[in-house]
């Protein structure tokens, strides 16, 4: 197979895994915030109300695909393509089984962390043709808070490519040892706290923020397209689960065989769903709040984990 039909299909894949995430994902967070709010959540349609997610996204595929009549229509219809294909494209580099990465690099760590990154320009894209004070405002707010949560979560997984010695994650998973879990405690949570803004969920949801502007950089998108962010949103929280668990746990080869695959994507689930949690639980940050946490608290933090396995390596 020629290496433009593998990436064709690579991408294909790449998007179904998302499209299925992103439904279960969406089921799942209506349950885990009904829980906290003391409620059922979906219960109507199929077991456990698993086929609403599927009904509203055939609603979405059947609304009116709106484009305002001052907005800059070519940029405004391409901006979610922007944003969502550096997303599928991070996945690539995930090591998905012991082993085997769709996309196996000798930079596969520095590609997952840069890559994603590029949405920010789709989300100024999108904020800027639609012609709207509000969605402009979200989209500078949204690439300024990836940009700045960037450095933190880059940061936080040098310590293991420290340990690793290598920026290849299948290496990074073949020299995985479980001591490394207590050694990059901080590094972790730097990464975990990172990961939420990179993905604009609250309490870091400024560049959507409902309250203040109405949604942000997409709220003049209807139907398919509106999908197409919310596919980027849960994907980019998946694709942050896997690459944690996977980099933090020792992914697939935590343990042999499918065995090791299944805990493997059960710690990413568990990754995913604590998010949720963080969301549904704490209350907006301001602006001012945000960039403090990047740049006074995570930054430091990040970089006193570096110090800490600095100083353990010489004694391996």
């Amino acid at each position: 197979m020629s290496g433009f039909l593998w990436g064709v299909v690579l991408g294909l894949a790449g998007c179904v895994v998302i499209a299925i995430g992103t439904l279960l994902g969406v089921w799942w967070e209506r349950k885990v915030s009904a829980r906290i709010q003391m409620r059922l959540g979906p219960q109507t349609l199929g077991p456990f109300g698993l086929l609403q997610t599927a009904a509203d996204m055939l609603k979405l595929l059947l609304k009116e695909d709106v484009t305002p009549r001052q907005a800059d229509a070519r940029l405004f219809r391409v901006a979610p393509f922007v944003v969502f294909a550096p997303v599928a494209v991070g996945l690539m580099v995930v090591p998905f089984a012991a082993g085997w990465a769709p996309l196996d690099t000798s930079v596969g760590m520095l590609f997952f962390l840069a890559v994603p990154g590029l949405s920010a320009i789709g989300m100024v894209v999108a904020g800027w043709s639609s012609r709207n004070t509000y969605a402009t405002l979200g989209g500078l707010r949204g690439a300024a808070q990836m940009v700045s949560y960037e450095l933190p979560r880059t940061l936080s997984v040098l310590a293991v490519v420290l340990l690793a010695g290598s920026m290849r994650p299948l290496d990074v998973i073949a020299e995985w040892r479980w001591w490394w879990i207590p050694l990059n405690a901080i590094g972790l949570l730097v990464y975990f706290i990172s990961s939420i803004a990179e993905v604009n969920r609250g309490p870091f949801d400024l560049p959507e923020a409902e309250s203040e502007l109405v949604a942000g950089y997409f709220a003049d998108y209807t139907g398919i397209r509106w999908a197409i962010f919310m596919l980027s949103e849960y994907g980019a929280a998946l694709a942050a689960g896997l690459f944690g668990a996977a980099v933090f746990f020792g992914g697939p080869g935590i343990l042999p065989g499918p065995l090791g695959i299944a805990l493997f994507v059960a710690i990413a689930i568990g990754f995913v769903t604590l998010m949720m949690w963080v969301k549904w639980t704490f209350p907006r940050m301001r602006p001012d709040q945000l960039m403090n946490t990047a740049w006074k608290v995570l930054t430091p933090m990040a970089l006193v984990q570096i110090v800490i396995v600095g100083a353990v390596i010489p004694w391996l």
